[in-house]
């Protein structure tokens, strides 16, 4: 009747251990910090194996040797310098032989790296140890060191097994997120660096560009013949590089999030009338017919304006890019549902219905970069659409096809409007 109780107790402990099993599976499933995951395994594999300590020892791959990533042994801080070779050592065969190994009494064991128990100032008197296998590669090994009790038994190595391979994937696995982190920091870093550059480049550039710039303005007034057709050329040329500097500069907004808006309600006509300043002198020097149809002066949004005027500008600079000498430009307002959407119309080359969305992206344009006749980096239509984004707006083209002009279409939020409004209405 003795054996009864003994029985009972050592089932209680078996569903202990098990559970205890199974919460380290979901701990270690869920948890991609290197560090606590590591000490979390050094305390699970002490608990289960009733062990003093435990540690792991994962195989360097340059070196082709084993060095201990945790430990909760006295003194571990000490372990990560030293080496253990996979020949000649209880470790590395474990590693070579993928197999698991207990010692029950290590005091007399040849085996037993005695260099690592001065080091720390520990004394290994029993060891068991497994492998860590991702699949069919053994990473490492899980040891438990110094049994508090009776012997180890199998049952004792099959846990140590269950857990090791648990732990094996979870370390791969926030190492990985490691390597990650670390990436994306160094991309990081490089994206800075890039930025830096570009705005260091386009302040230097655009001080000598305007002094070249006014140069050949005076030159193309002033000389007649041969000579202004060259100071023309020259004008022409250094306002292409203009264009292609303010470009750069704009890269920055591609990946323009909200935080980086300074937001505050502004008329929509404020904005419109900036914008028709800056670009019906381009359209007006091709003889382009450029109209703007301003909205209600109530019409406000809350957008970061100079931001915003800078993705107008760039939506109706491309129209007048792709528009051919005597088209024409409209720019006019609709109201839908709370919103208000800008449409700039043009008369011009046109989109193929396979590249409405394509027009979008990066660098992109319709005409090959080798062929194309059209100045331009590309970049004006993305950067416009990355801003609409970034105030919870859209942004979207239409065509009938080559040589049949294009539509393209800014939504922005109204400030307090709700409900259906007329979606033909367009404010003189």
């Amino acid at each position: 009747m003795t054996d009864v109780p003994r029985s009972v107790t050592e089932a209680e402990k078996q569903v202990q251990i098990l559970r205890r099993l199974l919460d380290a599976g979901l701990v270690l499933n869920s948890n991609f910090a290197l560090e606590p995951l590591l000490m979390y395994i050094m305390d699970a594999a002490s608990e289960i194996t009733n062990a003093e300590a435990a540690s792991i020892l994962l195989i360097d791959k340059r070196t082709n040797e084993l060095y201990f990533v945790a430990s909760n042994t006295p003194n571990e801080g000490r372990l990560s310098h030293i080496p253990i070779p996979l020949d000649d050592s209880i470790a590395g065969t474990i590693v070579l032989e993928n197999r698991s190994i207990i010692i029950q009494d290590a005091r007399n064991d040849i085996r037993i790296n005695r260099t690592v128990d001065r080091q720390i100032e520990f004394e290994t008197r029993s060891l068991m140890g497994v492998p860590m296998r991702i699949k069919n590669d053994v990473i490492g090994v899980l040891e438990a060191v110094n049994r508090i009790g009776p012997p180890w038994t199998d049952e004792d190595r099959n846990h140590l097994s269950i857990l090791a391979s648990q732990a094996a994937v979870a370390i791969q696995n926030a190492q990985q997120a490691e390597d990650l982190r670390k990436a994306y920091e160094e991309l990081n870093k490089l994206d800075k660096l890039k930025n830096d550059f570009i705005a260091v480049a386009s302040h230097e550039l655009r001080t000598p560009l305007s002094i070249i710039i006014g140069y050949a303005s005076f030159l193309q007034e002033e000389a007649q013949g041969e000579a202004s057709e060259h100071a023309a050329a020259v004008l022409s040329s250094a306002q292409h590089l203009g264009d292609i500097i303010e470009d750069m500069t704009n890269l920055r907004y591609l990946q323009l999030g909200a935080s980086g808006l300074e937001r505050e309600p502004v008329s929509l006509v404020s904005i419109l009338q900036a914008v028709q300043h800056q670009t019906e002198g381009m359209a007006s020097a091709k003889n382009q017919q450029f109209e703007v149809v301003y909205p209600r002066l109530s019409d406000m949004v809350n957008v970061d304006a100079v931001k915003m005027q800078m993705a107008f500008t760039n939506v109706i600079n491309n129209a007048v890019k792709f528009t051919p000498p005597g088209g024409k430009i409209r720019v006019y307002t609709e109201q839908h549902s709370g919103e208000i959407w800008i449409r700039v119309k043009d008369s011009g080359i046109g989109i193929p219905p396979d590249q409405l969305e394509e027009i979008f992206k990066n660098f992109y344009q319709v005409a090959d970069h080798m062929t194309r006749k059209y100045n331009g980096m590309g970049l004006g239509l993305s950067i416009a659409r990355a801003v609409l984004e970034a105030h919870h707006g859209r942004m979207w083209a239409e065509s009938d096809g080559p040589n049949k002009g294009s539509l393209l279409t800014l939504s922005l939020p109204l400030i307090g409007q709700t409900g259906m409004l007329n979606a033909s209405r367009a404010q003189p």
